[in-house]
């Protein structure tokens, strides 16, 4: 196969199915974004992208039903479903090769895994950071952390 060939084709589509689109994979790259413009666009604590060329992108069905925001400070666009309001496309001027894609909108995988954190600095501190997690009981599938125990002779306060 030649090195630019696709092994394949990633399909994804919005909460309702309205707007399908595919990619040729593997994806160009994929990263987490932790900067506040993507967590409030996404409203999550991050959010994760699929990078791929505007070449190897394809809206397969729904391009009706895809509204646009325009943010004319970051340069950018965000599309997003019209019909259910999944965030779908992120595209910057600066990279007009490049089509980022919301990865949870995929059903399978995109032979890129997510190594890249962007904007890390931007995280909320009430983000889940990697601690461990324990079953809550009572509560089958719910996990929780566990809140730090004090040392014996430990307050808090002033006294």
């Amino acid at each position: 196969m030649p090195k630019s060939a696709s092994a394949g084709i990633a399909s994804g589509q919005c909460l309702c199915g309205r707007v399908a689109f595919e990619i040729d994979v593997p994806a160009r790259w994929a990263w987490h974004d932790h900067s506040a413009t993507s967590r409030r666009a996404h409203g999550a604590a991050y959010a994760t992208y699929v990078g791929s060329w505007r070449k190897r992108f394809r809206i397969v069905s729904g391009a009706d039903a895809i509204s646009r925001y325009e943010d004319g400070t970051a340069k950018a666009t965000r599309s997003f479903c019209g019909s259910c309001g999944s965030p779908l496309f992120y595209e910057r001027v600066r990279s007009p090769h490049m089509v980022n894609i919301s990865r949870a909108l995929f059903s399978a995988r995109t032979g890129r895994e997510p190594l890249y954190h962007v904007a890390i600095e931007e995280a909320p501190d009430w983000a889940y950071a990697g601690a461990p997690l324990v079953p809550l009981k009572g509560f089958p599938g719910v996990v929780w952390q566990r809140a730090q125990r004090r040392k014996r002779g430990q307050r808090e306060g002033m006294f």
